[in-house]
């Protein structure tokens, strides 16, 4: 399994406090068949995103857990207007390294209304997006319509493992399981933050996952879609989502 979405580098933002930390979360994704990890340090207004910096953290990481996982370097890319213009202006800082894939999150308090021009600018400077956990963005779950739009535009939809298994609460259940039953979700990954809560595990998310859309698809979410991007190649798994109103559970 490939997880896209990580915060395992230590000392950078909200992940890891130690490299002890960091190196015992590695271990864990290898025990759990996770061969290949992207560490995604944040940018946004609270944790300055470095790449040159970052490169060498990693590069130590590395050198720590050996050849199993191995590690690539991307970003959570804060939807902001600062974090725009500088993508526009340098389109490899932000992306999955090697890559032309970059994760995009929303702000929990506001979704612009222009979200779709971004990211059709951001394609034109030959960045994908790739939306990160929105079934955990209490805007985007009331409007997950939304959500199913920017597949159509060609973005990636990419959903928290330990959702589907209720780690996140009800409402993150309900919305992941539905943009799954819509063909909606293209990505499972993890978002490990530590190794108490938020765990670097994707292998329980790819069994609830397969409970929904078939053994087949939800491997392709952990294995071959993952892989594809951070070998810089179009998804093999890219359905065609099915467009119907979001009807919010009554539990």
């Amino acid at each position: 399994m490939v997880d896209i979405h990580s915060h395992i580098l230590p000392e950078v933002d909200d992940g890891p406090k130690t490299w002890d930390v960091s190196v015992a979360m590695c271990r864990a994704a290898a025990a759990d068949g996770i061969t290949h990890m992207v560490a995604t340090p944040h940018a946004n207004d609270r944790y300055h995103y470095d790449r040159e910096y970052l490169q060498g953290v990693l590069a130590h990481l590395q050198q720590l857990v050996g050849d199993t996982p191995k590690l690539s370097l991307g970003c959570d890319f804060h939807l902001s207007y600062e974090n725009l213009q500088d993508a526009y202006a340098h389109p490899t800082r932000y992306v999955i390294e090697g890559t032309r894939y970059m994760l995009v999150e929303f702000s929990n308090y506001s979704v612009p209304q222009q979200t779709s021009d971004s990211f059709q600018k951001l394609g034109d400077c030959g960045i994908t997006p790739i939306i990160t956990h929105p079934e955990r963005n209490p805007i985007l779950r009331e409007s997950l319509q939304r959500v199913v739009e920017w597949a159509e535009q060609g973005c990636i939809i990419q959903i928290t493992s330990s959702a589907l298994t209720g780690s996140w609460g009800e409402r993150a259940w309900s919305a992941a399981r539905w943009l799954l039953q819509h063909q909606a979700v293209h990505v499972l990954a993890t978002d490990a933050h530590e190794t108490e809560k938020r765990v670097p595990i994707l292998s329980q998310g790819r069994d609830a996952a397969a409970e929904i859309c078939g053994e087949e698809i939800a491997q392709a979410m952990v294995e071959g879609n993952p892989s594809a991007i951070i070998n810089n190649q179009p998804l093999p798994y890219f359905p065609r989502p099915v467009a119907t109103s979001y009807r919010k559970s009554s539990n």
